[in-house]
């Protein structure tokens, strides 16, 4: 597969609205192959197409810690084609945020403790489920870029323009 750069603020093809996907098909498959290897090499834990200048509705996941003896865990990667999310329960939670298009910021963001999900996975198959803890907020996240929402788009306009102007900084 192949890894591919990763965009990053203040690119604006991260702000558009991704396009659903018809079908899961193997150029499907080959995109998600592709992101897969992308957010591994970029040491990330999601990854949604369009930060790959791909605006279509895919994200790819893998939130596999590691085990209890510190061990690296087992890869388990997760595909989502076309997600949305059903519901989402009132409880608030906050989680501490990063992104591989906005590198090396961090800060709260808060999102709703639990959301039932639905979408098609690497074989096309339609799968509705709760998400959870990292999971709930992960996958938030990343459908957030499916909108063209960033998590810096929750903080206030100077921690914004702070962090846009120290990625740009470290870029040169």
């Amino acid at each position: 597969m192949t890894v591919k750069p990763i965009l990053t603020v203040p690119h604006p093809v991260l702000k558009e609205v991704s396009k659903p996907v018809d079908a899961v098909t193997d150029d499907i498959r080959v995109l998600m192959d592709d992101m897969l290897d992308s957010m591994y090499a970029a040491n990330g834990i999601g990854l949604a197409a369009i930060q790959i200048g791909v605006p279509l509705r895919v994200i790819v996941m893998d939130i596999a810690n590691s085990t209890e003896e510190g061990a690296p865990a087992k890869p388990a990667p997760r595909y989502f084609v076309n997600p949305e999310i059903l519901q989402a329960v009132e409880e608030l939670k906050p989680y501490q945020e990063g992104c591989l298009s906005i590198p090396e910021i961090y800060d709260n963001v808060e999102r709703p403790a639990r959301v039932h999900l639905r979408y098609l996975n690497y074989h096309g198959e339609e799968i509705t489920e709760w998400a959870e803890g990292l999971y709930a907020v992960c996958i938030q996240h990343e459908i957030d870029h499916l909108q063209g929402v960033l998590f810096i788009d929750y903080l206030s306009r100077l921690k914004r323009t702070r962090a846009v102007k120290k990625v740009q900084k470290n870029a040169r």
